[in-house]
């Protein structure tokens, strides 16, 4: 398998037939991505950012075009691609041991015995630093700690590739960059291939080895891609001051609010 294409996606469209009409969401979509690599996605609302998420997890089908991971073409859901949506998505009646053993017992469930499901439970919560919240349930822990549930249930799966739609994107600054620098460890400890949705410049360049620019839409497609050649591990204070972070910002933001500006904000 040629680990450059763990993720190959050619030539994808994606229309939607609508009670108003046709609405061409995506069009000629090519992207390759690499075992291992972090990727993220960024562009306006509106652009297929999530679209081109849901067609990677297989939530949705392309119009036209091929979507393939380690060579097999993505026909639907599967748990070798867990995704992490903005919304946790706990079920409020387990508590965060439950509600990750959930997803574990699904995968493993028929090949594994109970002790070794809950010992990749605990050892999905180990991971996000929420050994000592298993017995809570959501309404008693923080925003925070509710993503970090929906991480573990999603690693916990041993996926091939995690996909993540602004999973902190409702969370304030502070437990955001909290997350962020959790997740840099997460991912240097499972090499994961990861594709994140995000409307964050910062984050994308924090967190990514390429970042994705999308045109708007309607028929969006992919404009440019920068090339985050940042070593890792990555430390956000002194990043701040380092000119390599500061040209792959500028470069991103000079797309969004340059390039691809809303004619709405143009006209104003």
């Amino acid at each position: 398998m040629d680990e450059s294409r763990f993720i190959d996606i050619e030539g994808v469209e994606m229309v939607f037939h609508t009670k108003k009409g046709v609405f061409h969401a995506l069009r000629e979509i090519d992207l390759k991505v690499a075992k291992g690599e972090f990727i993220t996605l960024i562009g306006h609302s509106g652009c297929g950012k999530s679209t081109l998420l849901n067609l990677i997890a297989g939530l949705l089908q392309p119009s036209d075009g091929v979507l393939l991971c380690a060579n097999r073409e993505i026909a639907g859901p599967s748990p070798e691609r867990s995704v992490v949506f903005q919304n946790h998505s706990l079920l409020p009646w387990l508590t965060c041991y439950e509600n990750v053993y959930l997803g574990v017992e699904r995968v493993f469930g028929k090949a594994e015995s109970k002790a070794q499901l809950r010992e990749r439970t605990m050892a999905a919560l180990a991971l996000v630093g929420l050994t000592h919240a298993e017995t809570k349930r959501p309404h008693e822990i923080s925003g925070g700690m509710k993503q970090r549930v929906g991480i573990a249930r999603a690693l916990a799966m041993e996926p091939k590739v995690l996909l993540m739609d602004e999973p902190f994107g409702a969370l304030d600054a502070l437990t955001r960059a909290h997350l962020q620098d959790e997740l840099l460890k997460i991912v240097a400890a499972t090499k994961s291939t990861v594709v994140m949705v995000t409307h964050d410049v910062d984050e994308a360049v924090l967190l990514s080895d390429r970042i994705v620019m999308m045109t708007n839409g309607p028929a969006a497609t992919i404009g440019e891609i920068v090339n985050v050649q940042l070593d890792r591990p990555r430390d956000r204070v002194a990043l701040a001051a380092d000119a390599k972070y500061m040209e792959y910002r500028t470069a991103v933001l000079e797309f969004l609010y340059r390039k691809q500006a809303h004619p709405a904000k143009e006209a104003a």
